[in-house]
């Protein structure tokens, strides 16, 4: 884009920082690494809406096929092979399954390149929960009843820090040098929280709980979709600093959204969703060293026979009985004649890839925004000198108060290896940048890899001379984004239902992505499946 190295760290991490940080560092060298993983240009074929012309042996006769292998198409599979239903084929777009919770393999350990952690589940999401018992990571029931992870794959401690000032501090709310104004807001914030965690209507549903479809539709609680997160705070007198930079940075690390972007009921649910009891903490965090990969690595062994890597699906059409499904494949096309489709891809996708949606269009398609991130891995020689004697140590999750990143996840923190080499992750979401897919896309990773760098050096000034490599991802489409009206505007609840037996499974059926949200699409689609229904 031709920008000076000032102009693309303002962009990136504003100007009052961009013009120090361009003094200090503008004479360092960059590691050795590259842009990998997700293939825009094979999805931006689709745009294109081409016919295509297959010879009679390459098509295929199959019952069901998923469309995508990311965590709901992958459940999807999971559950139909556990009811005894193989006649499947799951074609994934890129060379490795699982989306935005795949991992990357490297030295000293494996590493994330999207989601790296899953809360434990409340007892009643009793699918789940056999999945992580299918997976032994459970051992019995806690003292209340709900069940109990083995200690080994819970987010050991320190689970998070938050740099401010020139110093680490525990947790993300930041106590140190508060006022009483502040700590009144917060106590007055944590009330709300426990107000609607208490909420029931009129059938016992609590207002907010994971998976969302099980929350309630009462319109207390979808009245608040009609307003930003901002707006709401606001409305309840909430102004102290600290706690809107909490809410936040909630909203960008979940929905990769800022605070005025993200619907109020969105906001709201990240606090509350997860809490079993007024006063209570939220549930713990499951975490591996590969993040959510761990599940996307078991999902796919169980599927292993039936997963065509690199098949990128171009034409679903619509026939009288069934459907026809084609598919690049190296540099031929496969078809595939089969009786249902679960279309487990990004729902936005729909008009270009079913024949006839746009001419009958079930759901307006264009309402499912998705926003874009970009993830680096560093890997790293050595750990960083604390900047002081005492201060607080390296976390799991690692976040810088001033940056509109979301810090980094230290990928050995988990098997307790606390010196020496390691792998950092970053992540950065696109949320302060008008048209930001576009913009991702027109850097290449050296400008992404000087912005991560120089962003890192606010609290780690050595970072430059620590870390051997630095590989890239951009997610162009990562995740669907819960701005004010979606969640409950309409749309959504369209998209629910079957569309001339295709079956749609995505985390963006929920508004919200989350692996507990793609897990429990893919299982209701393979549900509707094989019950028949159209």
């Amino acid at each position: 884009m031709n920008l000076t190295r000032r102009e693309l760290m303002t962009m990136f991490l504003g100007a009052p920082f961009a013009a120090a940080a361009c003094r200090n560092t503008s004479d360092r060298s960059l590691p050795d690494g590259e842009i990998v993983g997700a293939n825009w240009q094979h999805g931006h074929i689709l745009l294109d809406k081409r016919d295509y012309e297959l010879s009679e042996d390459a098509w295929q006769n199959v019952k069901i096929v998923v469309v995508g292998a990311g965590v709901a198409g992958l459940s999807a599979a999971w559950k139909l092979k556990k009811e005894r239903e193989s006649d499947l084929v799951i074609l994934e777009l890129e060379k490795e399954a699982g989306g935005t919770s795949r991992s990357g393999e490297s030295e000293p350990v494996a590493h994330p390149w999207g989601a790296h952690y899953l809360p434990v589940p409340f007892r009643e999401n009793a699918e789940l929960v056999e999945l992580l018992d299918e997976m032994s990571l459970t051992e019995g029931l806690t003292e209340d009843g709900d069940i109990q992870i083995k200690e080994q794959f819970l987010c050991r401690d320190p689970e998070e820090r938050l740099f401010y000032m020139g110093r680490w501090y525990p947790g993300l709310y930041l106590h140190a040098g508060q006022s009483g104004e502040d700590e009144r807001q917060l106590s007055l914030f944590e009330k709300e929280i426990d107000y609607w965690v208490s909420w029931r209507d009129a059938s016992k549903r609590r207002a907010f709980v994971v998976p969302s479809a099980l929350g309630s539709d009462d319109a207390m609680v979808t009245e608040l979709d009609k307003v930003s997160f901002g707006d709401w705070l606001r409305q309840k007198g909430f102004t102290s600093e600290r706690l809107l930079w909490l809410c936040d940075y909630a909203c960008r690390d979940d929905y990769g959204l800022k605070l005025d972007q993200t619907s109020a009921w969105a906001g709201l649910f990240y606090f509350c969703s997860r809490v079993r009891a007024a006063g209570t903490d939220s549930r713990p965090l499951m975490t591996f060293p590969e993040g959510n990969g761990r599940f996307v690595r078991h999902l796919a062994g169980t599927v292993e026979e039936h997963l065509l890597r690199a098949h990128t699906v171009v034409s679903i059409t619509p026939k009288e009985k069934g459907l026809d499904v084609v598919c690049l494949a190296g540099n031929g096309l496969r078809g595939f004649r089969c009786e249902r489709v679960i279309y487990a891809s990004p729902v936005f996708t729909a008009p270009y890839m079913i024949r006839g949606f746009s001419d009958d269009s079930p759901f307006d398609a264009a309402a499912f925004q998705s926003n874009s991130w970009f993830v680096a891995n560093l890997h790293l020689k050595d750990r960083p000198k604390p900047a002081f004697p005492n201060d607080f140590p390296l976390a799991w999750d690692n976040v810088l108060y001033d940056s509109p990143s979301l810090g980094y996840v230290n990928a050995t923190h988990q098997k307790g290896i606390d010196h020496g080499a390691t792998i950092w992750t970053y992540y950065y979401p696109m949320c302060h940048e008008e048209n930001g897919r576009t913009k991702l896309f027109n850097y290449e990773w050296r400008d992404l890899a000087d912005v991560c760098l120089t962003d890192i050096a606010r609290a780690h000034p050595d970072i430059y001379d620590l870390t051997e490599r630095i590989d890239i991802m951009r997610w162009g489409h990562a995740m669907i984004s819960p701005t004010p009206g979606f969640v409950w505007g309409g749309e959504r609840q369209k998209a629910l239902e079957p569309y001339r037996n295709i079956h749609f499974a995505h985390t963006d059926l929920s508004g919200i992505a989350l692996f507990e949200e793609a897990f429990y699409h893919g299982l209701r689609a393979a549900e509707r499946v094989l019950s028949g229904k159209r």
